[in-house]
C-alpha cells in the first residue's frame, strides 16, 4: 500500500472509531503512549490525566497509558497518534517540531529565560498558536508538561566555553536544529534514538548527550558520562496529545471533560518535576558525578545566533511567534 492510501485509510480509521465512540457504542480503552519509565513525573501526570478522564465520565471514557516506549519508538508514536494507530501521548516538542514547524520554535537555544517563563508563555497566545500549528498536523494539543532545563554531559571533562564542545560527539534528538547548535559550538551532532545512548556513551561511539537531570538520572547516563555541565540551553515543554480526528468526534461535554482533566493532570505533573529535578541532582551529586554551573552563559547564546538566523530565513512565517515569546519574558 503507498503512503497516501496508507496515511487516508488511517485518518478514516480514526474518525470512524470516533464517530462509533461517541454514539454509544461499548467504551473503547485509549491507548497512551510513554517513553519514560513509570515512576517518572510525565508518567505520573498522564496517570492523573486518565484517571480523571475516566473518573469525571464516570467510565464512559477510559483512557490507560502504556510506559516505557513498550508501543513503539518516538518517532513511530508520533505518526500513529497522527493517523489514529494510538490515540493520545505526551511528547516533547523537540521531534514535534519535525511535523509542525511552529513547534520547533521552542527548540531554538535559549528562547527561554526559565522553566518559569516557559509556563507562562505556553500558557499564553504563543502556546495557542503552536498548539494550533499541532491540530494542522493531526494532534490536539490539551496542555504543557514540564521537562525541565536540558544540559550537556560527557565522559571526558567539564564544559565552560563553548571552546570545550569543539571535536565532542554529541547525541541530540532528531531535529535539525539540534544539529545546527551543536556545529555552531564546534562538535558534532549525532541524532541516536535515547534507548541507543547509554551503550554509545560506554562504547565511546558518543563523548556525551544532552539532557535535564530526572532524565540523566532515570536513564542511567550518569555512570557512563560523570561530567555534567549546567547551560540550560533548551527548555522544553512536553505536549499532552490526543488524536485531533477522535477529538473532533467527541461531544462538547466530552471535550471539557478531557480540557478538564488536562489542566489538573498539567499541575500535578509541574509539581511533580519540580521535586523530581531536585532529588534527581541530589542523587547525582550523592553519586560523584561532577557538576559544574555557569555563571556566564553569554558565550553559548552570542554563539547560536547562525541557528536563530538561518531559523528565520528558512521560516519567515514564524519569525513573529520568535519575536513573540521573546517579547513576553521582557
Amino acid at each position: 500500500m503507498n503512503k497516501f492510501l496508507k496515511t487516508t485509510t488511517l485518518t478514516i480509521a480514526a474518525a470512524a472509531m470516533s464517530v462509533a465512540f461517541v454514539s454509544g457504542a461499548e467504551a473503547r480503552e485509549w491507548r497512551g503512549w510513554n517513553i519514560h519509565p513509570a515512576d517518572y513525573p510525565v508518567s505520573t501526570g498522564m496517570e492523573e490525566f486518565a484517571r480523571l478522564v475516566n473518573e469525571k465520565s464516570n467510565g464512559e471514557l477510559e483512557a490507560k497509558v502504556f510506559h516505557g516506549g513498550v508501543l513503539g519508538n518516538q518517532p513511530d508514536a508520533i505518526e500513529q497518534v497522527r493517523l489514529g494507530g494510538l490515540d493520545w501521548a505526551v511528547f516533547n516538542l523537540g521531534p514535534l517540531g519535525e511535523v509542525a514547524p511552529e513547534a520547533n520554535v521552542v527548540s531554538l537555544p535559549f528562547i527561554f529565560k526559565s522553566v518559569d517563563a516557559m509556563h507562562q508563555v505556553m500558557d499564553g497566545p504563543a502556546g495557542e498558536q503552536i498548539a494550533e500549528g499541532l491540530a494542522n498536523a493531526g494532534l490536539q494539543a490539551l496542555g504543557w508538561y514540564d521537562s525541565g532545563a536540558r544540559s550537556f554531559y560527557n565522559t571526558h571533562k567539564p564544559i565552560t566555553t563553548p571552546d570545550d564542545v569543539k571535536g565532542m560527539k554529541i547525541r541530540v534528538m532528531s531535529n535539525d536544529l539540534y544539529v545546527r547548535m551543536i556545529a555552531s559550538l564546534g562538535g558534532n551532532a549525532t541524532p541516536l534514538e535515547y534507548s541507543a545512548v547509554y551503550q554509545s556513551l560506554q562504547t565511546g561511539v558518543i563523548d556525551g548527550a544532552e539532557n535535564n537531570y530526572p532524565s540523566y538520572d532515570s536513564s542511567g547516563h550518569f555512570e557512563a558520562a560523570k561530567y555534567y555541565s549546567v547551560t540550560e540551553h533548551l527548555i522544553l515543554p512536553e505536549c499532552l496529545c490526543v488524536n485531533k480526528a477522535l477529538y473532533d468526534g467527541l461531544s462538547d461535554d466530552e471535550k471539557k471533560i478531557l480540557q478538564e482533566a488536562a489542566d489538573e493532570s498539567v499541575k500535578v505533573q509541574r509539581a511533580a518535576w519540580a521535586e523530581r529535578a531536585l532529588q534527581s541532582k541530589q542523587k547525582m551529586i550523592d553519586a560523584g558525578v561532577e557538576i559544574n554551573e555557569i555563571a556566564d552563559k553569554t558565550p553559548f547564546q552570542n554563539a547560536m545566533q547562525p541557528v536563530y538566523d538561518s531559523f528565520v530565513e528558512e521560516n519567515p512565517e514564524l519569525e513573529s511567534l520568535v519575536t513573540a515569546i521573546q517579547d513576553a519574558q521582557k
